[in-house]
């Protein structure tokens, strides 16, 4: 019960580090909203946004006459766009995600979550629906969302057999919405493959950040070793480790192709993290990746 409000201190601490952003959102049917607190952007909105000068083509109804009154100048009242927009997420959970070669170096599941949990935390300030991808969190705003988003996050759903690679979850995704996927994307390519064109097909724009531990980067092993994942349903044992170094690291160099090429080809954007990073910079690139979605 304690460990939600302290994942939460920790991604707030991430967030407070980076300015507000407010997330840039096109008009999207069945997503648009009107609400208290939206993008600054000139629109329909009831909320004062800024005074601009008078431009070639302004209707004179449009004149703040009180403004003008104190300047030589003449004023434009513009109010803010309020729109907000649902982002929704996938963050993988499989047993891969429990991986962490150092003592020192956090779980790719603890980066991965603490991460989704910041990038919340910054685009419900901004306004904006968050949610989770699937039927169990429909995105909502408001600080209450943020701790629900904790609480899943934290949730054991150890029950049953669960595969050791994560599959994307892409049910219930909003039309037009925009959406994050966070995973190591170790597991079945063509599940991912599936969930991008699925989501491409509803008009879904979005990022996926790929989350590896340093030694998943570098295969710095050597001699006798067994290769376990983390489920137990996998293993192998070889006398000669450095003798896969090459093999992996092409292998992982024609996943990371894969997954540049089918996000281009869906309209997402490809984003990598090494959990021997500091969060920071991943945090920022979601924030742009999503800005450019918008």
């Amino acid at each position: 019960m304690s460990a939600a409000p302290y994942l939460r201190s920790q991604a707030e601490a991430e967030a407070a580090s980076l300015p507000p952003l407010l997330a840039h959102a096109e008009h999207l049917a069945g997503t648009v909203l009107l609400g208290e607190h939206g993008r600054r952007r000139a629109g329909m909105g009831d909320d004062f946004w800024q005074y601009r000068p008078v431009q070639p083509g302004d209707s004179l109804r449009h004149i703040d006459w009180r403004r003008s009154a104190k300047s030589d100048a003449q004023f434009v009242r513009q109010r803010e766009w309020q729109v907000a927009q649902s982002v929704m997420m996938w963050v993988d959970t499989a047993p891969s995600m429990l991986f962490a070669s150092d003592k020192d170096t956090p779980q790719k599941a603890d980066r991965a979550r603490l991460l989704a949990l910041a990038l919340a935390i910054l685009l419900i300030r901004s306004g904006e629906r968050v949610g989770l991808t699937g039927t169990e969190l429909p995105p909502r705003r408001g600080e209450l969302q943020i701790m629900r988003l904790a609480e899943v996050f934290l949730r054991d759903d150890a029950d049953g057999e669960i595969p050791d690679y994560g599959t994307p979850e892409s049910r219930a995704m909003l039309p037009h919405a925009r959406a994050v996927f966070i995973s190591d994307f170790m597991g079945d390519f063509d599940a991912v493959q599936v969930a991008l064109t699925k989501a491409a097909d509803r008009g879904v724009v979005g990022a996926c950040l790929q989350v590896l531990d340093p030694a998943e980067e570098d295969f710095p092993y050597k001699g006798r070793a067994i290769f376990e994942s983390m489920g137990g349903s996998l293993s192998h044992d070889t006398k000669k480790a450095d003798d896969l170094r090459l093999r992996y690291l092409e292998r992982l160099a024609e996943r990371q192709a894969a997954l540049k090429d089918l996000c281009r080809a869906t309209g997402w954007l490809y984003g990598y993290h090494s959990t021997g990073q500091p969060a920071q910079a991943a945090l920022l690139w979601l924030h742009r990746a999503l800005e450019r979605r918008g």
